[in-house]
């Protein structure tokens, strides 16, 4: 029979890695499945300035690169590879990975969340070089330049709100004639002065050669294509968490979101979940990784508390 793990690790971005430094630091010896786009959305950002300790700022893919080498020196392994099923609701846990099961005492699901995009080629080119898909990350880079906002649901009124705090002019493209987002956060985008809105308008097109300069509009109504002068591009039109491999396994609401008690613990005792695959609202690393200690620290409760009861089972 195979090895019992202490604890396995779904996902790799912060809250993944956090809780892989902490149960390893604690002598669990954590196996982490990475899943193949390992590190999360941190891999895909340049300059990060928001997350603690670092002043001058850091890349992206540097701090995973550096949280991955500190959950690695503690003794976490690793295997670069995805989930293909998990078997939840019998103990030990079973998580699959091409064709092999590996069983563990405790899971910690840390897969996180994709941005919706627009599905356009010049997105993978300009990801990080003018488009962003976070408003409070990326937001300070924006000082005195012009951008728009694609979306017309409640995060597109959010971040445009709080773009108008750095950026020239804000404008929201959105491809209806009326917003999605609640009555208030309308009305409250509606009478900024800084922000404009373009209606019945698609983006078909990021333009420019190193960096976004531009995007091409077209208007859904009439098909007119009018090219606009941007610095930046946010978009705006939600986010996919990664949890469709734990259908009938969790608790997930209708936006694919894992529903949890107390943040961190879900309806199956040893499972726990830390980051955006259950943060619909915050979706910054440092939350991330602090949801990922909170995580481990529940693991390092439930792991004692299970050994105790079978050593006082084990008791003549």
């Amino acid at each position: 029979m195979p090895d019992v793990e202490n604890v396995i690790i779904i996902g790799s971005g912060p809250a993944g890695l956090s809780a892989a430094i902490y149960t390893a630091r604690e002598g669990f010896n954590p196996l982490m499945i990475t899943g193949v786009a390992a590190g999360g959305q941190l891999e895909l950002t340049t300059v990060v300035e928001n997350y603690p300790g670092f002043p001058d700022g850091v890349d992206g893919p540097e701090l995973m690169e550096k949280i991955r080498k500190q959950a690695e020196r503690f003794g976490t392994r690793f295997i670069n590879d995805d989930v293909s099923s998990v078997d939840l609701r019998s103990r030990p846990f079973k998580v699959t990975v091409s064709g092999e099961t590996y069983q563990a005492k405790c899971v910690i699901v840390a897969t996180g969340a994709k941005a919706k995009t627009l599905g356009i080629q010049s997105e993978t080119k300009f990801i990080g070089k003018g488009i962003s898909t976070c408003a409070t990350c990326d937001g300070t880079f924006y000082k005195g330049k012009d951008v728009i906002v694609i979306g017309g649901g409640d995060t597109a009124m959010e971040d445009s709100l709080f773009l108008t705090r750095f950026a020239s002019s804000v404008t929201i493209v959105h491809r209806r004639d009326s917003f999605r987002a609640s009555k208030v956060m309308a009305e409250r985008v509606l009478s900024n002065s800084k922000i404009k809105v373009i209606w019945n308008t698609a983006v078909e097109d990021i333009l420019g050669s190193d960096r976004v300069t531009g995007a091409k509009l077209r208007n859904v109504v009439d098909g007119k294509i009018t090219e606009m002068k941007i610095d930046g591009v946010f978009m705006a039109i939600g986010y996919e968490p990664s949890s469709k491999i734990f259908n009938g396994q969790l608790k997930i609401d209708e936006r694919g979101y894992i529903i949890t008690k107390e943040e961190i613990e879900t309806d199956i005792e040893g499972v726990f979940v830390a980051g955006d695959v259950s943060d619909m609202f915050y979706r910054q690393a440092a939350t991330a990784s602090g949801s990922g200690v909170k995580a481990a620290l529940k693991a390092r409760e439930y792991l004692s508390e299970l050994e105790y009861k079978n050593q006082k089972s084990n008791l003549p």
